[in-house]
Formats: structure tokens, sequence, C-alpha cells
């Protein structure tokens, strides 16, 4: 078993010879009103793809994947066209969205407690129920687009979600039992 998948391989000799290229089109295709840098946006795919490399079944078309997945994060920049906030100002949000979620109550009142706790219980989940709680909740991503991506059912991706929501709730749920 090599250290290196071939997904792994694949990206990195296509983003070592073919950079300057991604980086004319993402040029090419941004508008004045992202307030991104071509680098930024290609950096962020480059991370996404590397880090799902051996989740995804092999990748033949390595040009058409990349591009593919740039155009995507292009959409994405001008469909929000939101002002900027620190990512971690994002996230907490975010993780509060989640929370009031899972315990089905709105008053925002969770404590960091708490939130450090749903951040150590998705963190300890399997990575196919943790990686699919994160895009979907966290990242934003449709179920469509990742099963476009990694070729993995719809119905798969809701049924993991579903599960993994169920785990982290039992989970919770216990814990505050106990407390």
């Amino acid at each position: 078993m090599t250290t290196e998948s071939d997904n792994n391989k694949k990206l990195k000799a296509f983003f070592g010879t073919e950079y300057s290229s991604l980086k004319r089109y993402v040029n090419s295709n941004i508008k004045e009103s992202i307030n991104r840098d071509a680098e930024d946006i290609i950096q962020d795919v480059a991370l996404k793809l590397f880090s799902g490399a051996d989740r995804y079944s092999p990748i033949n078309n390595v040009a058409s994947f990349v591009y593919r997945s740039v155009k995507n994060k292009i959409i994405d920049l001008m469909r929000s066209n939101k002002p900027t906030t620190s990512s971690e100002h994002e996230n907490e949000l975010k993780l509060i969205e989640f929370s009031e979620m899972l315990y089905g109550t709105s008053d925002n009142n969770y404590s960091e407690q708490m939130k450090d706790e749903l951040k150590q219980h998705i963190m300890g989940l399997k990575p196919h129920y943790r990686d699919i709680i994160i895009a979907i909740d966290f990242e934003g991503y449709t179920y469509r687009e990742i099963s476009e991506e990694s070729n993995v059912p719809e119905g798969t991706l809701m049924s993991r979600r579903h599960r993994a929501i169920a785990l982290l709730h039992k989970t919770l749920k216990t814990k505050k039992e106990l407390h």
C-alpha cells in the first residue's frame, strides 16, 4: 500500500504544472465585487480536493475535475455576495444554528462548554459521518454537489447525515442526563 493515493499524485502533478493557467482562468471569471484573490480561491479548492482525495473514486480526467471544482467555488462566491465576516465568527454562527437544530431550541443560550462538546463530538464521529455534517451544515454544500464530486448517491449522503445527527443527539442527550 502506498502512502500517497493515485488521486493525490494526479492532483499534485496537475496543480504543479497548471497553477498559472488556473490563476488566469479564475481571474477571467471572477467579478470585481468578489473580495477574493484568484490564489485564495485556488488554494481553497486545492485544500478541499487534497483533503478528500482518498474518498473520491479514481479521477480519470483531472483537468475537468479541478476546473469544475474551481468553477463551482467561483459560483458559490458570486451567489453568496454577502459582506465578508471572519470565518471564526461565521463558524460560531453555524455551530449555534446546528445546536438549535440538534437541541430543538432557539434561545441562543448555548454555553461555551456545550459548543465545545458539540465540536468535540462532531470531530469524534466516523469520517463519513463527520464529513457530511461539516459539508452540509458548516460549508453549505448541497447533497447534489457532494454526490457529483464523490459519486456517492444523494440518498446515501442523506442517510449518513441523518445517522450522524441521531448519534450526536443520543450522545449529547446522555451527557445532559448525567449532569
